[in-house]
Formats: C-alpha cells, sequence, structure tokens
C-alpha cells in the first residue's frame, strides 16, 4: 500500500477466575472443576455469577508461538514452513474475529467457545504443524519433535491492568467499545497509559571501558513522507501478502514488500540521503483513534484486521549506528535481518519483548509496557536499540531470532559472537496529549505497547559499511 495522502474493571480475586476459566475454556470445552479466585473464598467455589463475570473479562486469544519454537530448520525447508508459519497467523486472526462477534455469548455458554472457536483453530493448526513436520522431514530425514504440543490455544485475559477505572482510548477487550463511527475497537484501553511525569528515571547503561569503539554513523533517510506502507513481513514471513496483519511504516529501501529477494533489494531505490545506504527499515504504524477513516479502514493490515485510525507520519525518525562498550565492531554481512522486539509480546511474554516509550524532554525515563502520556509541548518517542552480537556466520536464522543477540549486561558479547555496529532508532511523534494513539499490531495483541518492534535489512554497500565500522571504531561522529 503506498500513497501520498491520508486521510474499576477487575479485581484480582476477579483475574484468579478469569486465568482459570482461560484454563477451562482452552481444552476445548468445559471440564468440570472447581474454580474459585482466593482461599479466603472457601472450596465451594465461587458464588453464582463469578463465572460468567470471569467469561467476560476473557479478551483474546492465546496460542503457542510454533516460529519460537523452531530454532533448526533447513535452508531447502524454509519457505514452506514459513509459509505454514504464517498461515496458522491467519487462523488466529480469523479466530480471535469469531472469538469477538460470539463474545457475549461465550460469556453466558462458555461451551461455545471450544465448540465454534477453540476446537476449530485446533484443528487447523494440526494440519499446519503436521505440514511443517513433513517439510522438514523431507529435507533433514526426520521430524521435529513436540510439534503436536503446539495445537492447542486457549481463552485469557487481559491481566496486565489491573484496576483501570473503564475503557478508555478505542475500546478495551475483544469487541472493545464502539468508537462513535459504528466500528468496535480490540484496544487499548486507559490502564495501558501512564503520565511520563511519574515514572522515575531508567539506571545507567554499562560504562565504556579502555578500548570501547565511541564513534556514531547516522544515516538520513526520512521520516515516510511519501507513504510508503503495507502489511507485509518480508523477514517473518516472506512471499506471503498480509503476513503481519498490521501496517508497517518504511524508510530507506523501496522495494520491500513480502516478495522481495536480496537481488530486488540489492536494486531497488532508497530515500536514504546517502545512496550507498539501501537498507530497509521498517516499524508498525502509530494511528491517533480520533474516529476518522484511513485508506485502509477496509483492507488487509488495516480495518480488515482490527487497526483502525488515522496513520501518523512521525515528526522525526533518527537511524543511528553506535558501537560497543567494551571494544571494536566489525563490519555487518550484507543482507543480515534483524528483528527487535516481539509483536507477539502480549501472549508470548517479555522474553523477546524491546519496546521503549518515552516523551521529549523525559528519555531519561522509558517505559516498556505502557504507552507515556506527555505534557503539554512534549512528544511522543519510541526507540529501539536493536541486538548488536552477530554469529558470525549466518544473515537470518529459522526463528529469526538466533543469530544475532543483545551484549551481556557487561556490554560483551557472548562466546562464538561478535559486536556489530548496533542500530539505535528514534522515532518522534506530535499527537495530543493524552491517551488516543497505539501502535498496529496482530488483532488478538490488542494493541499492547509491549508489542512494539522493529525490523531491518543491512543493505549497505562494502564501502559505506567500512566507513561506518572506521567512524566507530575511530570515535568519529559521521553521517
Amino acid at each position: 500500500m503506498e500513497r501520498t495522502s491520508r486521510k474499576k474493571r477487575s479485581t484480582a480475586a476477579n483475574r484468579a477466575i478469569a486465568a482459570s476459566a482461560a484454563l477451562i475454556l482452552g481444552g476445548g470445552g468445559l471440564v468440570a472443576v472447581n474454580v474459585h479466585a482466593s482461599a479466603g473464598e472457601g472450596a465451594s467455589g465461587p458464588p453464582p455469577g463469578r463465572f460468567q463475570d470471569a467469561a467476560r473479562q476473557l479478551s483474546t486469544i492465546d496460542c503457542p508461538d510454533a516460529g519460537l519454537a523452531l530454532p533448526d530448520v533447513p535452508d531447502r525447508a524454509r519457505p514452506e514452513v514459513d509459509r505454514e508459519l504464517a498461515a496458522m497467523d491467519t487462523q488466529i486472526t480469523d479466530a480471535y474475529r469469531q472469538f469477538a462477534d460470539r463474545r457475549e455469548r461465550i460469556a453466558r455458554d462458555p461451551d461455545l467457545a471450544g465448540n465454534a472457536v477453540l476446537g476449530p483453530l485446533r484443528a487447523k493448526r494440526t494440519a499446519s504443524l503436521d505440514r511443517i513436520g513433513a517439510a522438514v522431514e523431507r529435507v533433514a530425514g526426520n521430524r521435529p519433535q513436540g510439534l503436536d504440543g503446539l495445537a492447542g490455544c486457549g481463552l485469557r485475559a487481559d491481566d496486565q491492568n489491573g484496576d483501570d477505572g473503564g475503557d478508555g482510548a478505542g475500546g478495551g477487550g475483544a469487541g472493545g467499545t464502539d468508537d462513535g463511527q459504528g466500528r468496535v475497537g480490540n484496544g487499548p484501553e486507559a490502564a495501558d497509559f501512564v503520565d511520563i511525569r511519574s515514572v522515575r528515571p531508567d539506571r545507567d547503561r554499562p560504562r565504556n571501558r579502555r578500548g570501547a569503539s565511541r564513534g556514531t554513523f547516522t544515516t538520513d533517510c526520512g521520516r515516510n513522507e511519501n507513504g510508503k506502507f503495507n502489511p507485509d513481513n518480508v523477514i517473518a514471513a516472506p512471499g506471503v501478502s498480509n503476513g503481519a496483519h498490521h501496517m508497517h511504516d518504511y524508510v530507506g529501501n523501496q522495494a520491500t514488500d513480502a516478495f522481495a529477494g536480496d537481488d530486488d533489494l540489492a536494486g531497488g531505490e532508497t530515500t536514504c540521503r546517502n545512496q550507498g545506504d539501501r537498507s530497509t527499515y521498517y516499524w508498525p504504524v502509530l494511528r491517533l483513534q480520533n474516529g476518522q477513516d484511513e485508506d485502509d479502514v477496509d483492507a488487509d493490515g488495516g480495518g480488515r484486521d482490527g487497526n483502525a485510525g488515522e496513520i501518523q507520519t512521525p515528526s522525526q525518525v533518527t537511524l543511528r549506528f553506535v558501537g560497543s562498550p567494551v571494544g571494536k565492531v566489525t563490519a555487518m554481512p550484507r543482507f543480515l535481518r534483524i528483528i527487535t522486539g516481539d509483536a507477539k509480546s502480549f501472549t508470548n511474554g517479555d522474553a523477546n519483548a524491546n519496546a521503549s516509550w518515552s516523551c521529549t524532554g523525559f528519555e531519561d525515563r522509558q517505559l516498556a509496557d505502557k504507552y507515556p502520556i506527555c505534557p503539554e509541548g512534549s512528544k511522543v518517542v519510541r526507540s529501539f536499540a536493536f541486538q548488536s552480537c552477530w554469529d558470525g556466520r549466518n544473515t537470518d536464522s529459522a526463528n529469526h531470532r538466533t543469530h544475532v543477540a543483545f551484549a551481556r549486561e557487561d556490554g560483551r558479547c557472548s562466546d562464538g559472537f561478535r559486536a556489530v555496529p548496533q542500530l539505535v532508532q528514534r522515532i518522534v511523534y506530535d499527537v495530543p496529549p493524552g491517551p488516543g494513539f497505539a501502535v498496529d499490531s496482530f488483532p488478538e495483541q490488542l494493541h499492547k505497547p509491549g508489542t512494539d518492534h522493529g525490523d531491518f535489512i543491512n543493505v549497505f554497500d562494502d564501502k559505506l559499511m567500512k566507513k561506518v565500522v572506521s567512524c566507530i571504531n575511530g570515535g568519529r561522529r559521521c553521517r
């Protein structure tokens, strides 16, 4: 999609019941168990109506992430495996829509979740996992272990927010609230926001040691003023249209879409001022949830996937490469792919999360799981510090994680990894103060701030990459 114009809720006890209900429903049907909120309520279970209250709190579908469970896939099997993993994302998206449409009925009849949503989803995931196993077996001679255990999904409550006083900004939970335009949102909630002035400053990063690489290289690739968007993810879902189920902003390489190979990227035009940088930089768009329709209101990645509101062009984008606090860096290989953060962190947990939100004038205070409410005159800031250690061999890996890593707390790379220039990305938005904006997400991730993520493919030419390394290791500031 390319264009140039655009137009008090739950107590701790209730959350415990909701968690139990999620387990009950996750098995595909109602199981006779004694659900109770706390030991203080006795062994007789919750009073009448409490289970129904718990069911109403169930907010989303929670499935094991099969992609993370497949760190080793033979190269020749990867295209088919990637297609099946993308198909599984679509299956979850479709099931989430069905859950959202039936949420009130499920509250009245929990059996419906298993019969109409989770049971059919499990069958589809089982078939996809079987095809993944067969694809790997054809190449490697044996099937990955444990795939069957990844088929089942459950329902879960939005238990991150605690007492929030009610829904806010765009509606909460599955189905959410009406946005005033006849559409129903799926998050975020008021409790997903916090006043930045109430946040404590962060601790300092590791200090530079003798021999540290103190230089920087900054590349200017614009702010996506020309409006290049699509809901693809060429790293995680190559060859699959709408593989992300949310819209991405792109700067740098203009050939980037789901079907772009290395040769396409090498020959693509770039928005970067230095034409030696044809790298791809992309991230989920941020939308102002003001009831205004976007061009994608009826399109994949937009309204069809639960992403509504007016896309905001950043007021500033800074792409800076920095060094290691403990030594020199080595050149990145061309076409190195890095995903930082986890688009599914709401259901996956925070093991791979790397979201960082703040406000101008308060950037010593960073938020990982909340959106900031900035005071008047301050702007919203999203930051990504990408992985800076490379395994020295691979430009990608089956789960798009294991070929790169973050440095340890002391600033050093783990054994077998070497330091490369670290991409530090800063994106600034001039949006009204207070709740009312959100990043695009997979629909079942409820637009949680912790799902923010960034993607990078290195397409620096060799001459410019040598300059980057020389500037960083030589302590210079270059552009």
